[in-house]
C-alpha cells in the first residue's frame, strides 16, 4: 500500500489541524449571536418604546360625553373626566374632535381658555387629560402631570406619585401653537416631553 492510501501514518496529522476546528467554532458562535439575538442598538431606551400595536377605531363608536372636571391656569391644564365604559375608540373620537374644534376656532366651547386673549388664540398652549376616575383628574394630579416626570418628588410630598397618575390618563391632547410643525398631538394613554409613557401609549396624532 503506497503512503497516499494509508492517511494514518506515524507521524502524519489524521483530519482537520485542531486551530481549524476551534477558529470553526468560534465563527459559528459569532454568527449566531450576530443573527439570532437582537442587537442592543436595535433597542430603544427604557421608557422610550413606541407603540407595539396599531389601534383599531370603531367608525361607529358614539361619541362620548365628559365633563371638564380641573383647569390649572398656571399649567395652562384642563382635566376632562370620561365614564369608566368608555371605549378606546370613543376615546380617539373625542381627541379627534377637540382636535377639529380647535382648528374650527370653537374649542373654547368645549374646553375653557388655557391662554384666553393670547395672540395666537385661548388655546395657543394647552394641555387636556382625559381620564376615568375624577379622583385622578384633579387640580393638584394634573399639576403633578404637567410638571413631568422627573421633577423632583421631595417638593411636593403629598402628591399622587407622577408614575400612578401617568397610567390614568386615557388621553392626551396637546397644543402647542408655537410649534408650527407639530401644532397638535393626540394619543391614547400618555406620554411627557422626555419620552416616559404609559404601558397603553399609543399616538393618534
Amino acid at each position: 500500500m503506497s503512503d497516499e492510501e494509508n492517511p494514518y501514518q506515524e507521524g502524519k496529522r489524521a483530519g482537520l489541524h485542531p486551530l481549524v476546528v476551534v477558529f470553526g467554532v468560534l465563527l459559528g458562535l459569532w454568527l449566531f449571536v450576530a443573527l439570532i439575538v437582537p442587537s442592543s442598538k436595535n433597542k430603544q431606551a427604557t421608557g422610550t418604546e413606541g407603540p407595539a400595536a396599531p389601534i383599531i377605531e370603531d367608525p361607529e363608536a358614539a361619541p362620548v360625553i365628559f365633563k371638564v372636571q380641573a383647569t390649572v391656569p398656571e399649567m395652562n391644564a384642563v382635566s376632562v373626566v370620561v365614564p369608566a365604559q368608555a371605549t378606546e375608540s370613543q376615546v380617539v373620537g373625542l381627541l379627534k374632535r377637540l382636535k377639529k374644534e380647535r382648528l374650527d376656532g370653537s374649542l373654547t366651547e368645549l374646553i375653557p381658555a388655557t391662554t384666553p386673549g393670547h395672540k395666537l388664540g385661548d388655546h395657543a398652549v394647552a394641555d387636556i387629560y382625559v381620564m376615568s376616575d375624577a379622583r385622578y383628574a384633579q387640580a393638584d394630579v394634573v399639576r403633578t402631570l404637567a410638571r413631568g416626570a422627573h421633577a423632583p418628588g421631595g417638593l411636593y410630598p403629598d402628591a399622587v406619585p407622577f408614575e400612578v397618575a401617568m397610567e390614568e390618563i386615557r388621553g392626551h391632547y396637546r397644543i402647542d401653537l408655537n410649534n408650527t410643525g407639530a401644532p397638535d398631538t393626540g394619543s391614547i394613554g400618555f406620554a411627557d416631553e422626555s419620552g416616559v409613557h404609559s404601558k397603553h401609549y399609543r399616538k393618534i396624532f
